[in-house]
């Protein structure tokens, strides 16, 4: 295992469920609210809302809280307004992260992952200091119950993916970003709709971790996970499973 999926897999298991789960709602609120004020407030017409509305169901997330969500967006005197941001640099033993955030201030936000990464062993970098050392990808997720691994294939690559991977929980496919929304739609017209589809920084070599560099670095994850306006945190890391074991007892 490898990357930041396998940080939340430590996290989850640290317990403060309730705390994550109220960060969680709080970002997909955001997020519905930027795609709704930016497109259309009709999820069937805005593929971003549409998206944003699937996590949030996913996340067991109340359908009136998202209806109030999008409500509050489009409504006169819409509330705040937030950007999307990225920030860029380096953790402990030269990880690569690259850090997504929704913010309606900027000096603020910049002002505290800055503050993360210098507490913890890290530097933060200038825009694509080191997301050349990612690709950009489209991502779609189905629980492994939908289809058969050779079915999933069949079905991304004639909608226009690049590639599925399956094992015995998910399946997983990839496309460019520019053909995300229609292989995305494709998908979800033969199998429904997707257990998460969105854009994600995917890294292309990883930097193995002992103990001590693996604990500091998901500190710093830790830390920038726990700001409000992080959205989303990718690192080119892999902690070997008997490191993982350790760091998770």
């Amino acid at each position: 295992m490898a990357g930041h999926s396998q940080f939340k897999n430590i996290m989850h298991r640290k317990g403060a469920q309730d705390a994550r789960r109220a960060r969680q709602f709080a970002r997909l609120i955001r997020e519905i609210t930027v795609a709704a004020r930016h497109g259309l407030p009709d999820p069937a017409s805005n593929p971003r809302l549409r998206a944003a509305v699937t996590a949030a169901r996913q996340a067991n997330m109340p359908k009136d809280t998202v209806d109030r969500a999008i409500k509050k967006a489009t409504g006169a005197g819409a509330g705040d307004d937030y950007a999307e941001v990225r920030y860029e640099g380096y953790g402990p033993a030269g990880v690569a992260v690259i850090v997504e955030a929704l913010t309606d201030n900027r000096n603020r936000t910049a002002s505290d992952v800055r503050s993360a990464f210098s507490k913890h062993g890290g530097a933060l970098g200038e825009t694509n200091s080191v997301s050349f050392m990612f690709n950009r990808l489209g991502v779609i997720r189905y629980p492994a119950a939908v289809a058969t691994a050779d079915a999933m294939l069949e079905a991304a690559i004639e909608a226009g993916a690049e590639n599925a991977e399956s094992d015995d929980e998910t399946h997983e496919v990839t496309c460019p970003i520019e053909d995300f929304f229609t292989v995305r739609d494709a998908l979800e017209a033969r199998f429904g709709a997707p257990e998460s589809a969105k854009l994600e920084w995917r890294p292309t070599t990883l930097v193995t971790l002992d103990e001590d560099r693996a604990a500091g670095l998901l500190k710093l994850l830790d830390a920038l996970d726990e700001n409000d306006d992080v959205q989303n945190v990718y690192a080119n890391f892999d902690i070997p499973e008997a490191v993982m074991q350790k760091l998770s007892a």
